[in-house]
């Protein structure tokens, strides 16, 4: 059975409701619901197009959430082909929470060429095991340390780097703060700043604090329509706030966490729109309109001199945060 999120079982209740008389209506020739069933999808459509169109910040982060949206490996199967995950940070492990390797991007499917680029992201999991082994998503820091290499071996052999932010933060264990989390991710944020090849990050569910933004510095920052990209969860900033989890929505409506309030803050360069009801519910689509986004600023970014495209970066980021006072 598919994971219902509380906002979405009115629209379930009415769908069941149309399959039972769709059901009946077959099921006995002589009966005629013709009329009927044309009036509750008429229902059904306006209940679903209320919901989504109209979704709060809370929704969306629900949504972000949700276990049976695509991943950053659905990502690069589909976009992709000959993807070798390479493994390790040559110091210390491998961390399966963040996963990378050369692959070539299909960019012939989107009206571009195929090029090899380096692809990684945060990577969560499906079932217990896999959510055990992959921390969810939240990377130890030699997972920051093996983007780093990754990042730099693209570099090394001019090609572009894709990320795909999925995170849930970095992992907060002790055995990472040991190892130097803070120092990865922060040595990651001065890595990228200076690569001298084009970077397009995009978020693709959860991105929380400097555990998303230790592979977030990019020239092209796409974001899904129903991400969360914030220095903190809602549930830990009303924590922190209010010493409790209950006014996480109070909190994600003044985080100002989704996709329409970060474009306007300057914060990303573009929406990637998802299917109504969200990614899950057609991926095929989802995955073609994220192609088609990233073969669209690979191609705007091919050829840009690395003084250019270091500069750009630069001014991008300074500009962030920037207001004016008004007495």
């Amino acid at each position: 059975m598919a994971h219902l999120l509380d906002f979405e079982k009115p629209l379930a209740d009415l769908e069941a409701k149309l399959a039972e008389l769709r059901a009946f209506e077959a099921d006995d020739d002589a009966v005629d619901l013709t009329a009927q069933i044309s009036a509750l999808e008429t229902r059904v459509d306006t209940l679903r197009q209320s919901i989504y169109r109209g979704l709060t910040r809370w929704q969306r982060v629900q949504i972000a959430r949700h276990p049976e949206r695509p991943y950053t490996l659905d990502y690069v199967g589909a976009l992709s082909s000959g993807f070798v995950e390479l493994h390790g940070d040559r110091l210390f492990g491998d961390d399966r929470a963040l996963v990378g390797g050369p692959a070539t991007f299909r960019g012939s499917m989107f009206g571009s060429r195929d090029r090899t680029v380096m692809m990684l992201g945060h990577q969560k999991g499906r079932d217990t095991n896999q959510r055990r082994e992959r921390r969810f998503g939240m990377p130890n820091p030699e997972g920051y340390r093996k983007a780093k290499r990754l990042m730099e071996m693209a570099a090394k052999f001019g090609k572009p780097v894709v990320t795909f932010l999925d995170t849930p933060g970095a992992y907060p264990g002790l055995e990472a703060e040991e190892r130097g989390q803070a120092e990865a991710i922060a040595r990651n944020l001065m890595v990228m700043a200076r690569l001298p090849v084009p970077i397009i990050v995009v978020v693709i569910g959860e991105g929380a604090s400097g555990g998303a933004l230790g592979i977030g510095v990019g020239d092209r920052i796409l974001m899904l329509e129903n991400a969360w990209y914030s220095v903190i969860s809602p549930e830990s900033c009303s924590s922190i706030l209010w010493r409790n989890w209950d006014h996480k929505e109070d909190a994600a409506r003044a985080l100002k966490l989704t996709a329409p309030d970060l474009i306007q803050n300057g914060v990303i360069d573009e929406i990637v729109p998802e299917p109504i009801g969200g990614a899950h519910h057609d991926p095929s689509a989802q995955f073609d309109a994220v192609g088609q986004a990233i073969a669209r600023h690979l191609d705007d970014l091919e050829g840009t001199p690395t003084d250019d495209l270091l500069a750009s970066r630069l001014a991008k980021f300074d500009a962030m945060g920037a207001f004016e006072e008004r007495v």
